[in-house]
């Protein structure tokens, strides 16, 4: 039977206001049932904890940034020994150039850096970049792709009635109508229908967005390198978003883990080791458009932003990838991811259930469909009743996840496994009874 979470009066009575003061009662992001919906205190390791006191081991680790676990202790003594000195100046500091310089050199295609706030400025300034580079305004991105939640980024990200290629959806009200014809749109994963496209428009195309492994969706052996040929042939620059990749599936980001160099790269999450920070990274003559010496060339990107290069967030960026490069560490991850993975398959199997576990070690989730998962469609023909319910039954066991993606860090331990697995047993049980 589900285990009931029992709330404190403490607890309700801040879900009550939260209902009062925000809409929807959430932060925009995460959204749960009243009967599970909880108020996070506290994170220690692989796990989060609620106002009531209930343990929860966590997968949604803040949407990624969290790769080292809640509170590691290298990043909390960083962190704590900086504040000392300050918060924010909105000039050149120590941390910043430090973090640049890591970053540039574990990044291939990092020759220049500018630091932000939010992936979704990164996305957003990486195809200002783009497009000032060609001086053409349109742009490709792939189907179901995620970018932020700008105007250009939110086409056809989650269309529930997709338009025929290369056609966009506007995924959020208030977004100007115009912009339906500047965004081209493909599907991920079919190099030949995507280079059509390219072809046919390379002469008003200024960039193609990304994400390499997109969502949960791996990389078909050659897209990656098909695109990567194709933008080259036709002088288009290539962006790859590695805000949820980058340092996560190598120290080079995808572009190491898949062997393709794009020409510019956008980073956040685990840079900012759980505190705002983003960046635009890529080759010098792309990143030359944001050096104020240009402001009177026409060529100049005006980026402004208070927390640019905040040296707290790039304290705790140094902390958390000084982590990641100790010897062994992705090995740890990778291997806890897989066995996760290779549970849960098994479980699905066993219980009989329509689904099947898509993405890579380090981040996945189950797809409750038997259909192939090489793209956005694929995604469409699951169950979204089994997916709701499956996430709702492993929250009153205590798994946090997000809506469609696990993701793993080095503090997750097989004891965690085993504890997972064993509700997720609980929960295929649930379900599969009539």
């Amino acid at each position: 039977m589900p285990q009931r979470r029992v709330r404190s009066r403490d607890e309700q009575r801040l879900l009550e206001k939260a209902k009062r003061y925000l809409p929807g009662g959430t932060l925009g992001n995460t959204r749960f049932a009243d009967d599970v919906a909880f108020v996070v205190k506290a994170g220690q390791g692989s796990k989060v904890f609620d106002m009531s006191g209930n343990e929860y081991i966590d997968y949604l680790l803040g949407s990624g940034p969290m790769i080292l676990g809640h509170a590691h202790p290298a990043v909390v003594t960083a962190v704590r020994e900086y504040l000392e000195r300050g918060s924010t100046y909105f000039t050149l500091n120590e941390p910043a150039i430090h973090l640049a310089e890591t970053i540039c050199q574990a990044v291939p295609c990092a020759e220049k850096i500018r630091f932000c706030s939010t992936g979704s400025e990164a996305t957003f300034f990486a195809l200002r970049a783009a497009r000032t580079f060609t001086k053409k305004d349109k742009i490709l991105k792939f189907e179901g792709g995620y970018h932020g939640s700008h105007d250009y980024a939110l086409m056809s990200s989650s269309p529930s009635v997709p338009k025929d290629f290369p056609q966009a959806v506007p995924d959020s009200a208030g977004i100007p109508r115009v912009l339906e014809d500047q965004v081209l749109i493909a599907p991920f994963n079919d190099i030949e229908t995507t280079s059509a496209i390219i072809e046919r428009h390379h002469h008003e195309l200024g960039g193609v967005i990304v994400e390499p492994f997109q969502r949960i969706i791996t990389p078909r052996p050659g897209f990656l390198q098909g695109l990567r040929e194709v933008t080259q042939r036709f002088a288009v620059p290539l962006i790859f978003d590695e805000v949820v990749t980058g340092f996560r599936l190598a120290w080079g980001g995808a572009q190491e883990y898949y062997g393709v160099v794009p020409d510019l790269a956008a980073f956040g999450k685990i840079i900012g080791g759980g505190f705002p920070l983003s960046a635009v990274v890529g080759h010098a003559d792309l990143m030359e458009a944001f050096n104020p010496d240009r402001e009177a060339s026409g060529d100049f990107i005006a980026q402004i932003g208070t927390l640019n290069g905040n040296p707290v967030a790039a304290v705790a960026g140094l902390a958390t990838l000084e982590q990641l490069k100790q010897d062994g560490t992705y090995r740890h991850l990778f291997s806890t991811g897989h066995a996760l993975r290779q549970g849960l398959a098994n479980l699905l199997k066993q219980y009989g259930m329509p689904g099947q576990v898509v993405g890579e070690d380090p981040l996945f989730d189950v797809v409750f469909t038997d259909e192939p998962v090489n793209d956005y469609r694929g995604v469409l023909t699951q169950n979204r009743e089994l997916l709701r319910r499956f996430n709702g039954e492993l929250l009153r066991r205590g798994i946090l996840k997000g809506s469609s993606k696990m993701y793993v860090s080095v503090a997750h331990t097989l004891t965690d496994v085993e504890q997972t697995l064993a509700a997720v047993r609980e929960s295929l049980e649930v379900m599969t009874k009539v």
